[in-house]
């Protein structure tokens, strides 16, 4: 019966199931929780707070993301698997404000359920498989161990937290990094991860999605209740001009080209672990931070910008850009010299900012963005698929 649960691989695209966009509605609500806690938290210690739990709660879905891509979704024993890591994710959103203050054990138990429990089972479902076995032995193995140091931090009080949550994260990046290392199991190799590409490049893309859909929740939220004066009515047209250019800049056709190259790879596994896993990381990140910096520009469009500010409102831009620059190299090992330009742009901004109100700075990056996306419209690149 373990043997039914995989997918079968007759070489066409697989599609995302109606289960898999459910279950990603749990993480619309967590990326409008780590949003809202760093708007209210807007110093360096709660912007490290908040990559904490964004980086958590990425771990979380990339790494569910991957199960589904080996075991069929429309099984029904998958489908309750992903019930349940719903119930932990939903307990994991509504913890994530008071994740360093009296919920963190809540926080870190349901994050570490939600790791330990997905690797079990799908080691239980592929246990006659000879490769993906042994691959997921390891994986249980570095979630365990993961999950404890969580768990610790959750038991923790103030920087003793910080530091251990930081070692546990830490953990989550080095595993597939190191193909899940461990003494007398080995290593394995990303060319046994056997991934269908084009399901993998749409489940990122979706969660893109999600991230942008949050942007668009806060920027209408905010606008709604805000007198439409003539600055307030040019910030939400900035916000939703810049909204619409990274949807622009990720769904461009790189993302098709990139699912097709990652299909016909060699390594697809190696692939897949740096443009899929790794560089969306700081994409998202990066939809977080302009979310946060459009609402500051709505609720407060002129006057003096705070340092805080700056970095907010073209922090969130920069992210996003060098995060695709990564994802291209990662794909077609050379930098994409319009996204290059486009962060040296930010740069200057970021020396003129002093000059400038949190409008001028918030028109002035969506004009970035949607200089880069014309570009590339006008001028595409024809790039040589990689094929190792």
């Amino acid at each position: 019966m373990a043997g039914g649960l995989l997918r079968k691989r007759d070489g066409h695209h697989a599609r995302v199931g109606f289960v898999e966009l459910f279950f990603d509605l749990v993480f619309v609500f967590a990326i409008t929780q780590i949003s809202h806690t760093l708007l209210a938290h807007l110093t360096w210690l709660g912007a490290l707070q908040a990559a904490i739990l964004l980086g958590a709660v990425w771990w979380a879905w990339i790494d569910t993301g991957w199960i589904t891509n080996w075991l069929d979704p429309e099984r029904p024993l998958v489908r309750v698997m992903l019930f349940g890591l719903m119930g932990a994710g939903l307990v994991l959103s509504t913890s994530l404000p008071e994740a360093f203050g009296e919920k963190g054990l809540v926080f870190a138990v349901a994050f570490a359920g939600l790791q330990i429990g997905r690797g079990l089972f799908t080691l239980w479902a592929v246990r006659g498989d000879p490769i993906l076995k042994p691959n997921f032995q390891r994986i249980v193995v570095w979630a365990s161990v993961g999950g404890a140091v969580w768990i610790a931090g959750g038991l923790a009080e103030g920087q003793e937290r910080l530091l251990l949550w930081l070692l546990a994260l830490a953990l989550e990046f080095l595993g597939p990094v190191t193909a899940f290392w461990c003494p007398g199991l080995g290593k394995g190799s990303a060319r046994d991860w056997n991934v269908e590409g084009a399901h993998i490049a749409e489940r990122v893309g979706l969660f893109v999605i999600i991230c942008l859909g949050e942007s668009i929740i806060i920027t209408g939220a905010t606008f709604a209740e805000l007198a439409w004066t003539t600055p307030t009515v040019l910030a939400f047209l900035s916000a939703f001009l810049g909204t619409v250019a990274m949807w622009w800049l990720f769904f461009s056709a790189k993302h098709e080209a990139a699912s097709d190259v990652i299909a016909g790879a060699k390594d697809a596994g190696a692939i897949a672990r740096a443009a899929y896993t790794y560089a969306p990381i700081p994409v998202v990140a990066g939809i977080v931070v302009t979310a946060v910096g459009d609402e500051m520009a709505l609720m407060h469009p002129l006057g003096h910008v705070e340092p805080a500010a700056v970095w907010v409102l073209l922090g969130g831009p920069a992210l996003f850009l060098a995060g695709t620059a990564v994802a291209a190299f990662a794909v077609w090992g050379d930098w994409p010299r319009s996204r290059l330009v486009g962060l040296v742009a930010l740069g200057g901004l970021a020396a003129a900012s002093p000059l400038l109100s949190a409008l001028a700075l918030t028109a002035a990056s969506t004009t970035v963005l949607m200089a880069v996306g014309a570009w590339e419209t006008l001028y595409p690149v024809q790039r040589v698929t990689k094929i190792a």
